[in-house]
């Protein structure tokens, strides 16, 4: 009789941070797919009342579901997890929220080193050019580009719609939008990545048209238009030497904004940018009082606080996604009042598609991630997202030893 033993468990974990998560990192059907890729691996999937795939649907294809996740190898989880569900010993794949020294997860990689976890991050995994590999970007921007339209429709009594949370899938949000011509919106994109990507994709969708900085700044326009706007479009050494890129995020305090012009000609911000400690914001708050600045609806796709928009003055929830932003006070206010500033600030939008999201994500992990964790790391990319691993911060991480300490 021959006995099959697995040599590697795979565990998909419970989101357990609130407000909860509802997307995963393997859907039902990928789950069998890397089983039958890999005749050496079980996944099993903790059991969850709000992941956006019912443990049923797991059972069903002959995955098992459990609770205790200590006889597994390796853990796929999206955000970070809570101390005290954290288990000794194994390898965690998470969005960790650890590598800018985010203050509110010390004592998570804290535990994380003192257990002797092996922590590999999905942000710090990157191929040789230095982009990421795997994401929700795309997400980010599609529901964030929602937002913007959403907000812009109510306060003007154009259209009403429905939040992305409320739509069963990404075709169904986009089915609102059949039929609706915008016109007289003048829309800036400030950002060059996979969020600003997703944006990209949203607006094609809608047919909105794509224009120059040049003809942003010098034309009006009947239809709905926007410019993509990347840092060196309204960042300049404060010196007036040539742009450089790396330089600017090396010693960003070399650097001063040129924004002016475009909150001028703008009714809409939607902000994809990666922000860095020590870059100058977009516009100052008493630029934002001038009857100069145009923009009315702000959908801050990235939410840092303190980041690049002053009236990012909080995180807000899928539940009460929008708040008022009185730029006279520097306070929140209701939200679509015409004097004052809507803005969305929610800090995690791909959970609002999280079928599509998930999907996407688990595809990724399959054909890019798995295979190096698995079989062989090419290029050194699991070892270079590992942060911590037998109790020590790896080489690369050291920088956030004073963090932990």
């Amino acid at each position: 009789m021959n006995i099959f033993v697995f040599m590697k468990t795979i565990g998909i974990i419970r989101e357990e941070k609130k407000p909860y998560d509802f997307r995963t990192p393997l859907t039902p059907v990928q789950c069998i797919e890397l089983m039958q890729t890999y005749q050496d691996v079980k996944v099993v999937v903790q059991t969850s009342p709000h992941r956006c795939f019912k443990d049923e649907e797991y059972i069903s294809l002959g995955i098992e579901v459990m609770e205790d996740m200590s006889g597994c190898d390796i853990l796929l989880g999206i955000k970070e997890v809570p101390v005290y569900h954290l288990v000794a010993g194994k390898t965690y794949l998470i969005f960790s929220h650890t590598i800018k020294k985010q203050s509110y997860n010390i004592k998570m990689l804290r535990h994380i080193i003192e257990n002797k976890i092996r922590l590999i991050d999905y942000e710090t995994l990157v191929w040789d050019s230095g982009n990421r590999i795997i994401g929700f970007g795309r997400f980010a921007g599609i529901v964030g580009s929602h937002y913007a339209f959403l907000m812009w429709g109510k306060r003007n009594g154009l259209y009403q719609m429905k939040y992305a949370n409320e739509c069963k899938d990404m075709n169904e949000l986009y089915a609102q939008y059949e039929g609706l011509h915008f016109k007289n919106m003048k829309i800036v994109l400030c950002g060059d990545g996979r969020v600003a990507h997703g944006v990209m994709e949203f607006m094609k969708k809608l047919k909105i048209h794509h224009v120059t900085p040049e003809e942003f700044l010098e034309n009006e326009y009947e239809e709905a238009v926007y410019v993509q706007l990347r840092s060196e479009d309204y960042y300049v050494r404060r010196d007036e030497r040539e742009w450089d890129k790396s330089d600017f995020y090396k010693h960003p305090e070399e650097y001063e904004t040129r924004f002016e012009p475009y909150y001028k000609e703008a009714d809409l911000l939607i902000n994809a940018v990666f922000w860095k400690e020590g870059i100058v914001p977009f516009f100052t708050k008493e630029q934002m009082k001038s009857r100069d600045f145009r923009i009315r609806v702000i959908s801050d796709i990235t939410c840092d606080i303190p980041g690049p928009l002053p009236s990012t003055i909080k995180s807000t929830t899928i539940d009460n996604p929008i708040y008022g932003y009185n730029q006279h006070l520097n306070a929140e206010t209701q939200p679509y009042q015409k004097p004052y500033i809507d803005v969305q600030a929610v800090g995690n939008l791909p959970c609002e598609l999280p079928v599509d999201a998930s999907f996407e994500f688990g595809e990724q992990l399959l054909r890019h991630v798995l295979p190096n964790l698995l079989i062989e790391d090419k290029g050194d990319i699991i070892k270079n997202a590992t942060i911590a691993e037998n109790g020590h911060l790896t080489d690369k991480y050291k920088y956030l030893t004073d963090y932990v300490a």
